[in-house]
């Protein structure tokens, strides 16, 4: 669980993304920003390790908004789950080909199809990122403990080549003359730098909440959530802040020379270290890359699966593999749909990271108001669990924390306001969703929602 959790959080992102993060917030605001989203995370996972302990099932974060809300908070919180596991899947498959293009430069430029927001979009690099989605679709309909077996050594590997990365970067900086970037950018407070990583936040941290999706799906005991929730968002946030540090490191003050760079960290890696560091951070980004597309499939084939079981969207959602137990349509939908996104290139990356935010965001707000059911006894627990104050100031602080998320995506002048093609595509989202919703209305309204919850914390967890 501890790999799937960790693989699903540590993506792309990590590899690709920290000189972004040092150009908008400095070095000062990157390390302070995650600091601070680490312990409002950390808030959240206290919340979401509360709620499975309660309800050990298997696509728990719709099930936490179905019987602490109601029928429309179920849907809601399930669709925007939906979003934010099929934007990270989607998000892996377009990173496999900036991979390609900065370690085999040329090899699928071939078919140039168009230009989106400046990238140039290649037939070749299309069918390569729609091929890995489906290799890993096939992947996953093998059954979990197949994938599992994979998502942990690609795990091992990638903390393993992030350490080596990071005690070269450290005695590169020690032994050498190496002057770091500004700890702020120019003219921008630190109060601001920190807001604008709050805003990435709930993207950088998403996988944690991927546990409550599979959590039926794992023999382990539910009280040990707490402290793998813990050590997935602490490794986390290790992770996001050395790359940072050795991305910071490498660039120094010379961001210039890196700015027109299709990969910027590898780029300035290879030239403080040599062509090992190319090889270390290929490999690191590869695992993390494999590990997000298996460990989100997985995820969003269940939250699909269990809005098919509650009737929320058309039957054929719960259709389950006679062989492998797993939920083949919904997967075979996710692969389908993310087989779309290659077609936008780049650009579609930084869309999908705002989208996925929002989406996540919305599922820590109806975990939080579950344990807050909780905490005043409205809620039937699998565990026996009894009500608290402190518990209530635990669902209390989540949703609060969810709100300011939420709050630093839709104010326009926030520092992480979603852009324009951001919200467009989150208002088609709403609308197919509302569509789906209309379709199955007629059974979703028929759903003993006590009968459901009863079944669900009587039995044995699935």
């Amino acid at each position: 669980m501890f790999a799937l959790a960790i693989g699903s959080e540590v993506g792309w992102g990590a590899f690709v993304l920290p000189f972004d993060w040092l150009q908008g917030a400095g070095l000062a605001g990157v390390v302070l920003g995650f600091g601070v989203a680490t312990v409002l995370i950390l808030v959240v996972g206290l919340v979401y390790a509360t709620a499975i302990r309660a309800l050990p099932r298997t696509g728990g974060g719709v099930l936490f908004a179905l019987f602490s809300a109601g029928r429309i908070p179920g849907f809601i919180a399930g669709w925007s789950l939906a979003l934010g596991y099929t934007g990270i899947v989607a998000m892996n498959a377009s990173a496999v080909t900036l991979i390609f293009r900065v370690t085999f430069p040329g090899l699928l430029s071939h078919g140039k199809l168009f230009d989106v927001a400046g990238w140039d979009v290649y037939l070749a690099e299309v069918l390569v990122s729609i091929l890995f989605i489906w290799v890993f679709a096939l992947l996953n309909m093998k059954g979990v403990e197949f994938s599992g077996r994979f998502q942990f050594w690609a795990a091992v590997t990638m903390l393993t080549c992030i350490a080596v990365l990071g005690v070269s970067a450290v005695y590169a900086f020690l032994t050498q003359d190496i002057e770091l970037p500004a700890a702020v950018p120019p003219g921008q407070s630190l109060l601001t730098s920190v807001f604008v990583i709050l805003a990435i936040a709930p993207w950088a941290f998403i996988g944690f909440d991927t546990v409550p999706q599979m959590a039926g799906e794992f023999g382990f005991a539910p009280r040990k959530v707490v402290g793998l929730m813990v050590t997935g968002i602490v490794t986390a946030a290790m992770v996001y802040v050395l790359m940072s540090l050795v991305t910071a490191i490498a660039v120094s003050s010379r961001a210039a020379d890196y700015s027109d760079s299709a990969w910027p960290p590898a780029e300035a890696l290879t030239d403080l270290l040599g062509p090992t560091a190319m090889v270390l951070v290929v490999v690191a980004v590869s695992a993390g890359v494999l590990t997000g597309l298996n460990g989100f499939i997985a995820a969003s084939s269940r939250v699909l699966y269990t809005m098919g079981e509650a009737k929320m969207i058309p039957p054929a959602f719960r259709s389950l593999s006679r062989t492998s137990g797993t939920p083949v349509f919904s997967i075979l939908v996710i692969a389908t749909l993310c087989s779309a996104t290659p077609w936008f290139g780049r650009a579609a990356l930084s869309w999908l990271v705002d989208m996925t935010s929002a989406g996540i965001t919305v599922a820590y707000f109806f975990a939080s108001i579950f344990v807050i059911s909780l905490a005043s006894g409205r809620i039937r627990s699998a565990e026996a669990m009894a009500p608290s104050a402190g518990l209530k100031i635990l669902g209390m602080a989540g949703a609060l924390i969810a709100v300011l998320f939420l709050l630093l995506l839709l104010v326009p002048s926030s520092p992480g306001a979603l852009g324009t093609e951001s919200l467009f595509a989150l208002i088609v989202w709403a609308v197919l969703g509302g569509a789906l919703l209309g379709l199955s209305w007629s059974r979703f309204r028929t759903t003993d929602i006590e009968a459901l919850h009863r079944e669900y914390t009587d039995a044995e967890p699935q």
